[in-house]
């Protein structure tokens, strides 16, 4: 993960509103000038209304992110999952091409959809999002990325922990506790976490690695009504698709006590469970891969910091409180780790 602070200027500085809709000239598209700025943070993403009255979704890849390998085997993946009707709001092909440059951005163009985040609480839901997933990763089994990285504890845990560490982001009153309670974690994630006084062990290089979403929490998946002519869920942004374990992209739509996730997750794999085989073993993963989320958010802020629009957004982050916050966060998924897992 590049880190801004070494740019003198922030990148996205230089994008302004006549940037982007010159970006879209330049392929063919010309706005109504009607631009709206929409809810991302680690790119820029804009809606755009057309001369032709239609709308738009440009993504301006942050520079130096990813490289043009990497985001070009994400447009390919978001093309197999529509071809296979996979509902995915993939990149348009313009002049040829799904990738783009102007101005020293390198961006894409969507067709615009609506819908709003899931019900995760109605059960029928769940069970839709499930086969959803399931359909997703019937697509991402069939072969690896080549250039995406995998979801693993090196590069979303250590290497985020030792960049916090190196750059003195953690508050000092803090600071020898979160090191001690992230390597007790870390130590637990490497050996396959797993419940006090088990002899078996299930960790993430035990796991099946297959292309996932990577980050599928409900503001990634949108909901259009039932009745509605393609209803149901789609995928808006595949910018964090990597390999990984397949419960990677369950995970994240549980919430509330334990009895409720239990219910969420049996909903979801019941509908998963229609369409392909999963294995259980990785319900043991579910506490692990949330604490590599817990250290990884972390590093990702401190590195965004001088990204103007995160210290509006995340006003909080850095203080005193944020990181006595995440020393409790740390102890209670050291302690989840070492329960049983969820079982459904």
């Amino acid at each position: 993960m590049i880190d801004d602070r070494d740019a003198p200027q922030h990148p996205y500085a230089a994008l302004t509103p006549d940037v982007v809709l010159d970006a879209l000239a330049a392929v063919g598209l010309a706005g109504d000038g009607r631009l709206m700025a929409l809810g991302s943070y680690e790119n820029r993403v804009y809606q755009v209304g057309l001369e032709d009255g239609t709308r738009v979704v440009a993504k301006f890849y942050r520079p130096g992110r990813w490289s043009e390998a990497h985001i070009l085997e994400e447009h390919a993946f978001a093309a197999e999952l529509a071809q296979a009707e996979v509902p995915v709001v993939a990149p348009l092909a313009l002049a040829g091409q799904t990738l783009h440059h102007h101005g020293g951005f390198a961006f894409s163009v969507s067709p615009w959809r609506g819908g709003r985040q899931p019900e995760l609480d109605d059960f029928e839901v769940l069970e839709w999002l499930g086969r959803f997933l399931a359909r997703l990763h019937t697509v991402g089994s069939r072969a690896p990325f080549v250039h995406r990285p995998v979801l693993d504890v090196q590069r979303f845990g250590t290497a985020s922990r030792d960049w916090l560490l190196a750059h003195d982001a953690v508050a000092p009153e803090v600071r020898g506790e979160w090191r001690s309670l992230c390597e007790d974690a870390l130590a637990l994630i490497a050996a396959g976490a797993c419940p006090a006084g088990a002899t078996s062990r299930f960790g993430l290089q035990s796991a099946t690695s297959i292309r996932v979403h990577g980050d599928c929490h409900p503001g990634n998946v949108l909901w259009t009504p039932a009745d509605a002519a393609g209803g149901g869920p789609h995928v808006v942004d595949l910018d964090d698709a990597r390999m990984g374990p397949a419960v990677q992209d369950l995970w994240m739509l549980l919430s509330g006590e334990r009895r409720q996730r239990t219910q969420q997750l049996s909903a979801l794999l019941d509908g998963y469970e229609q369409v392909r085989d999963f294995d259980r073993r990785e319900l043991a993963l579910i506490e692990p891969l949330r604490t590599l989320r817990l250290i990884h958010y972390s590093a990702w802020l401190a590195r965004r910091w001088s990204d103007p629009t995160f210290p509006i957004h995340f006003p909080w982050f850095g203080t005193s409180d944020y990181w006595r916050g995440q020393v409790g966060m740390l102890r209670e998924q050291i302690a989840a780790m070492q329960e049983e897992p969820l079982s459904a």
